[in-house]
């Protein structure tokens, strides 16, 4: 790929180079160069850590704002089931569904409606045997990026499943041109997501060719106005079709507890996520069927586009399914719909590779451990790179100086220092001139 589109962008002006970012960032995308910090396009895999950490705010989300409503004849919102915990004593769906009815929304399709669907897609194809185990969810758009950037051998455990937006946005699309006789391009499907990975995935889709939703709202720019819309309704239309499987969707486990099987693993926070992907690829994991991974912490409800503690989010969505049935949505007998599978392999992206020649990549990699060696190895990013090998394969590039390390500069100046001392000792003083 030679093209990238990003949700996650940096604005300069607020950037102080301050190297919180370049350490929390999970492919080591970013780097301070100049006092601002700078972001590897091809590494990128839009998680928002970025955006999380920064304490000057200069990471910032790209999404579709409200206004692209207009574009359509037929708008249809595709809430993720992670909104209902942004409100406090939420006991009815239908409260949120018909308030964004009220803002402008012609239909409303629940994501987690299509979340019971690929739950029990997910279960047919595991009983079918077909798939590689451990079967890696691939709901979560950051860690399928991570998987294709850092793990290549995992690429073929990934389940080749759409995600419950694309799954969402396809019958809600069909079901409105059903109702209207619109054509397609005349509706528009609109995911209110809670994180940026999600509007990457949409400009630019993994395992499918072109994505069927139409822009990513942010919840944090919907909530205001949905919170005020929601405090005056005065009726509640019946639109809520999910379950208990669907809304669990949107906290860690909930994916995998919809399968019905105990032999799986759910990690949410992407250093835990990475950590789980690592045993992975070390064959230290096989006993397990499904991994559940989520790039945020609490799950979706833990996304940087969020506005309530994903913690407090995840409570309020325990006490929510109480009042669910277990699911209200279920494929009909026979395969899987092909229209929920993926129509391209997920292929590794070799954006980490040293160079194409094998030869001149372990020469490279031999330098990289020499200059290493010369680090103090406390990976304190005062040069701009996350790590001290991170730094030594930037010199190996020519990207860096290794006086750019101050630990390297500070020994080259006393060495410095020290040969001009030995001069001024060792050369006899000139006589001073007579009158």
């Amino acid at each position: 790929m030679t093209e990238f589109y990003h949700s996650v962008t940096l604005d300069e002006t607020k950037c102080v180079g301050c190297t919180n970012c370049i350490k929390r960032c999970p492919t080591e995308a970013i780097r301070v160069r100049g006092g601002k910090a700078v972001i590897a396009s091809e590494r990128c895999i839009d998680c928002g850590e970025c955006i999380r950490i920064c304490p000057h705010h200069a990471k910032r989300a790209r999404f579709t704002h409200l206004s692209k409503l207009s574009e359509f004849e037929y708008n249809i919102a595709l809430p993720a089931p992670s909104l209902y915990g942004q409100f406090n004593n939420l006991d009815d769906i239908d409260y949120v569904l018909t308030g964004l009815k009220e803002m402008g929304f012609d239909d409303i399709f629940e994501v987690s409606r299509a979340a019971e669907l690929v739950s029990e897609a997910t279960r047919k194809l595991m009983e079918e045997g077909e798939l590689k185990r451990p079967v890696i969810s691939s709901a979560c758009p950051a860690v399928v990026r991570l998987i294709r950037v850092r793990f290549p051998d995992l690429c073929e455990h990934v389940l080749p499943l759409k995600s419950p937006m694309e799954t969402a946005a396809a019958i809600a699309k069909k079901e409105a041109a059903e109702k209207t006789g619109l054509p397609a391009d005349k509706i528009g499907c609109f995911f209110l997501t809670p994180c940026p990975a999600k509007v990457t995935d949409i400009k630019m889709p993994l395992g499918i060719e072109k994505s069927m939703v139409d822009g990513a709202i942010a919840i944090s720019e919907v909530f205001p106005e949905l919170s005020h819309v929601m405090d005056h309704l005065e009726s509640i239309e019946p639109i809520a079709n999910s379950g208990i499987i669907g809304v669990g969707w949107s906290t860690s486990g909930g994916e995998s507890a919809a399968l019905l099987n105990e032999k799986y693993l759910a990690a949410d926070g992407i250093e835990n996520v990475i950590r789980v992907l690592e045993e992975i690829e070390d064959e230290r994991i096989g006993e397990l069927d499904f991994i559940e991974l989520n790039a945020c912490a609490g799950g979706c409800v833990g996304g940087v586009l969020c506005v309530e503690n994903p913690y407090v989010a995840k409570a309020r969505i325990q006490r929510l399914r109480k009042y669910l049935p277990v699911s209200q949505n279920h494929l009909r007998g026979g395969p899987v719909p092909e229209v929920m599978e993926w129509n391209t392999n997920l292929e590794f992206s070799d954006v980490l590779t040293l160079s194409s020649d094998l030869k001149e990549a372990m020469q490279m990699m031999a330098r990289i451990d020499e200059i290493e060696k010369e680090f103090p190895g406390l990976d304190c990013g005062a040069c701009g790179t996350p790590t001290c090998r991170a730094f030594a394969e930037d010199v190996v590039k020519g990207m860096s100086r290794k006086a750019e390390c101050i630990f390297v500069y500070r020994k080259q100046m006393q060495q410095v220092a020290n040969t001009l001392s030995e001069l001024e000792c060792g050369v006899p003083l000139l006589p001073k001139d007579k009158d």
